[in-house]
């Protein structure tokens, strides 16, 4: 599937290796993303070793196998048969919405945005589009000023990637990543801080980091939104997006390769 291919890409993990249509990933537990297996197309083998293969994986790692799969596909619906489970304690949630939508909300009027070009949205928010986080977009998107290994390599990996900041005198107020792969844009990480949400500040950084990724060859916008968070998904409906599918994680319910 093309879409969940440019997320891959978009969010690429520390340890990225291949099996078959599959990608095994690991990234220091930052993310079920980038600490699953992605499982697409053929894995090149039967299922049972496919999955013993990420198990093994997992283990070279140190993180918890995982497999990423979209909801009612052939690979997802054989999982049950071969002892594996979904993950329905997952801390972000398990099941994800992928919406694809405009790369630029429909009343949005926001010009390309650079460093030193800002954007605007809807309540003409500054928001600038930066090639490089500052401690400010790292403090609201980790929650420290600066990131741990596995953090900065999936944040800063793939491309090319803009980091949307909007800065006041009290420091940054709301942050957002993009990435740019096969012609979609990638955003996550959207944040504002407690004290200036409800401002239009979401908005606002989602017009700016739109137009960035327009410029950057993206023709359409895909988010990755857990399905119980009412107000992200309201949000967004507003902006235009629509969605286009789900997916699941899935772990073994005894795992026979320890």
């Amino acid at each position: 599937m093309r879409i969940e291919r440019a997320c891959a890409d978009a969010w690429p993990a520390q340890v990225n290796e291949p099996l078959g249509g599959w990608r095994l990933r690991a990234a220091d537990g930052f993310t079920g993303r980038a600490n699953s297996a992605l499982a697409l197309d053929d894995p090149g083998l039967p299922l049972p070793d496919a999955l013993a293969a990420v198990c093994d994986f997992a283990h070279q790692h140190a993180i918890p196998p995982m497999l990423q799969a979209v909801q009612n596909s052939p690979v997802e619906r054989e999982l049950p048969r071969f002892g594996w489970r979904p993950c329905d304690d997952h801390a972000a949630g398990n099941d994800v919405a992928v919406l694809l939508g405009p790369t630029v909300p429909p009343d949005a009027t926001a010009p390309p945005a650079t460093a030193a070009r800002p954007a605007t949205g809807a309540a003409d928010h500054r928001v600038d589009v930066l090639t490089e986080p500052t401690a400010g977009w790292w403090e609201l998107t980790v929650g420290r000023p600066r990131p741990t290994d596995a953090e900065r390599a999936v944040l800063t990996g793939g491309g090319p990637v803009g980091y949307g900041v909007a800065t006041g005198p009290d420091g940054a107020r709301a942050a957002v990543r993009g990435a740019v792969a096969d012609g979609l844009l990638l955003v996550a990480r959207l944040a504002v801080h407690p004290e200036h949400r409800r401002k239009g500040l979401a908005r606002a950084s989602m017009a700016a980091i739109g137009a960035w990724g327009r410029r950057h060859g993206a023709e359409a916008c895909v988010l990755q939104v857990a399905a119980d968070n009412a107000a992200a998904l309201a949000l967004y409906e507003r902006l235009g997006f629509r969605e286009h599918h789900r997916y699941r994680y899935w772990a073994p319910c005894e795992d026979r390769t320890l």
